[in-house]
């Protein structure tokens, strides 16, 4: 069964950089990369947070569309780099630049050219929650067990 889930993104070039537009590397990719829109190579230093410019702004087709900025696996495994953040969220109605925010954990320094692929972006859909505000919430086996409650 073969079932279309796309959705259409306007991308505007925030500069004149001649980095290719965002693409799939295969038909089963959850995330396109973003590069580095830099002019000169960007050193980050052990225990550094930078934020790196991609050239690219977007317009997601609706408020229950959300982007989300993700690390790069191979960046994280060989090197330390991560998002600062965690996750960048890049809501429907930002229209600015798409800036990563990394971190260098590793203990030697990373240098960024520009091209490099520095993240990667998922789209995903968006449920804004209605409150609706109780004296109790339904129990659960689980209960309020936290953090390791489940096991190893």
């Amino acid at each position: 069964m073969s079932e279309s889930k796309s959705i259409l993104v306007k991308i505007k070039r925030m500069s004149n950089n001649s980095l290719a537009l965002p693409t799939y590397a295969t038909a089963a990719s959850a995330g396109v990369d973003l590069c580095a829109d830099l002019k000169d190579l960007l050193i980050v230093n052990p225990g550094e947070n930078v934020k790196i410019p991609t050239g690219l702004a977007i317009e997601l087709p609706s408020q229950f569309v959300v982007a989300l900025v993700f690390a790069r696996s191979g960046l994280a495994s060989r090197y330390g780099m991560g998002l600062t953040n965690g996750v960048g969220v890049i809501d429907s109605d930002y229209r600015g630049e798409i800036q990563v925010l990394m971190h260098n954990s590793g203990p030697q320094p990373v240098i960024i050219n520009h091209g490099d692929r520095i993240a990667q972006l998922v789209f995903m859909p968006v449920h804004q929650a209605i409150f609706e505000e109780v004296t109790e919430l339904q129990d659960t086996t689980r209960g309020a067990g936290g953090f390791g409650s489940t096991g190893m």
